[in-house]
């Protein structure tokens, strides 16, 4: 079935170069698809989603993001009760003009080889709701949207320190999905099931790419993240371990130290010993 094009013209009015949408999604199959002449940001912010693409459907969860340019073909439908998602249609001069300014982005948020995903925590989401608010309740002109954009796409570049450019679309988007708890606890099977492709070909293309296995790469966002609690909280290491997908704590440990030089006791004695509690 041929996709449905929704313009910039029937949705922008009054001046505005961006306009804000909050949807609560049923779980009826999208038929058909549809592309745009505009670009579009979307996120989770409750629930499950899927998102068609001509190539396959993709599940998103709370705080996964998704940019997406003109000309991209998708759809998206709940998964489960309270599916909803946050849509911001922008106008296209308005983000070919930050691309002119910042073309690195190209790389990042807006790839011409399909829709990028990011994920955003906790913190995160609440600050990009309430940016989303704010934009709501602005003129919606040039620069309140570039308020908006610019803390959201400098987080989002920061994200993506590491990738290089080349990387495929598939591949950058499973590295950025792969910092969710959700997945990485699920081990290099939960970072492989999101790309839709076979482990041994996955594991081809990241150490071309990369240098390193898909059990490389989400060990290393394991420790980052054991790494950060073991300093911003008092839990136990075998609750930390747990919260990392590694109920061994020997194997832990193992990993740990293999990042980090120390043992996760040695690491929170020596950067958590100078902080002034409040």
């Amino acid at each position: 079935m041929k996709p449905v094009t929704l313009h910039h013209r029937d949705i922008l009015t009054d001046g505005a170069v961006a306009h804000v949408t909050r949807a609560t999604l049923t779980a009826q199959r999208p038929r058909p698809l549809h592309t745009h002449d505009f670009f579009e940001v979307f996120w989770v912010q409750n629930g499950t989603v899927r998102h068609h693409a001509p190539d396959g459907i993709t599940t998103l969860n709370e705080g996964d993001l998704v940019c997406l340019s003109p000309g991209q073909v998708h759809g998206l439908q709940g998964k489960g009760e309270a599916a909803m998602v946050a849509l911001i249609c922008l106008h296209p001069d308005v983000i070919s003009g930050l691309l002119a300014q910042f073309p690195k982005l190209t790389d990042v948020a807006f790839r011409k080889d399909g829709p990028t995903r990011f994920f955003r925590d906790v913190r995160a989401l609440a600050s990009l709701n309430q940016a989303a608010i704010a934009l709501e309740h602005s003129p919606r002109n040039a620069l309140a949207t570039t308020a908006f954009l610019l803390p959201l796409l400098s987080g989002l570049m920061a994200d993506s320190n590491g990738l290089p450019a080349e990387v495929p679309g598939w591949l950058a988007n499973a590295c950025r999905a792969a910092r969710d708890p959700q997945v990485f606890r699920d081990g290099s099977a939960g970072m492989v099931a999101l790309t839709g492709k076979a482990h041994p070909h996955v594991s081809r293309t990241m150490r071309r790419y990369l240098g390193q296995t898909p059990s490389d790469y989400i060990n290393s966002i394991r420790m980052d993240h054991a790494a950060r609690a073991l300093v911003t909280d008092t839990e136990p290491l075998a609750e930390i371990a747990e919260s990392c997908g590694i109920p061994n704590l020997s194997h832990f440990h193992k990993l740990f130290r293999a990042r980090f030089g120390m043992t996760p006791l040695k690491y929170r004695q020596k950067y958590q010993r100078d902080v002034i509690q409040p």
